[in-house]
């Protein structure tokens, strides 16, 4: 498939690569650790079923949830869909 300037296989590599950037990311963003008894941002007890479900948990359900709203998506590729927009 030829695609402009790059060779064939670049583009199979590139997608390869956004996959492994976004699973490197997503692993990234697991807790680790020892989990708390406490939210750590609430205070509220965290349940014995969820802090075995997730090891590492230091947020509340509702606390998480909350964090997780406001984390901003990573955008892999340029949405516009114009090669002009690249070059900005």
């Amino acid at each position: 498939m030829a695609v402009g300037w790059s060779r064939d296989e670049a583009v199979g590599e590139q997608i390869d690569a956004t996959v492994q950037s976004g699973v490197e990311l997503a692993k990234s963003r697991l807790p680790q650790g020892e989990s708390l008894t406490h939210c750590e941002e609430c205070e509220s007890e965290i349940p014995e079923a969820r802090r075995r479900a997730m090891p590492g948990v230091r947020y509340c359900v509702k606390c998480q949830a909350e964090r997780e709203k406001r984390q901003k998506g990573v955008e892999f590729y340029n949405r516009r869909g114009s090669k002009d927009s690249q070059l900005r």
